[in-house]
């Protein structure tokens, strides 16, 4: 049976529920995505359709947090740190959106085969990595 996006969103759903949020607490219904803050990192999930060429659309559950900006002093070290982290961080990648200086930790996957239990970790992993790594990379970087 093919997993929908509105089974995904069911289990993001689920999941707030059950770590003491509420949908009424996170979800935005105007952007069709959830917010939370766990520990000093800022969640944000959503189901995203991309359009193919043939006319139908893909889905896939994505998961972001906002780290930092990018500092205005050794750049080039910086970028080449997030890459080293990128490498040994695993489900979760380091991106910085086109026309934004803010690192996130990001985390998307295919929603096809997806069921509750991977949910529940995508979501997790990404909450521990945010929390983590935000605070690592200020203190390394900003002094904080």
């Amino acid at each position: 049976m093919a997993v929908t996006r509105e089974n995904v969103e069911d289990m993001i759903n689920q999941y707030v529920v059950s770590v003491g949020l509420t949908k009424e607490g996170t979800f935005n219904e105007q952007r069709r995505a959830w917010y939370w803050t766990i520990g000093s990192a800022k969640i944000e999930v959503f189901v995203q359709s991309i359009p193919m060429k043939d006319g139908s659309e893909r889905f896939f559950l994505r998961i972001f947090s906002p780290l930092m900006q990018v500092p205005k002093s050794n750049e080039q070290q910086f970028y080449r740190h997030l890459l080293e982290l990128n490498d040994s961080k695993l489900g979760v990648k380091l991106t910085i959106m086109p026309g934004s200086d803010t690192v996130y930790a990001t985390y998307e996957r295919d929603i096809q085969g997806i069921d509750y239990n991977e949910v529940c970790t995508c979501i997790a992993d990404l909450e521990w990595w945010a929390d983590t790594l935000d605070d690592q990379l200020k203190n390394q970087y900003l002094g904080r």
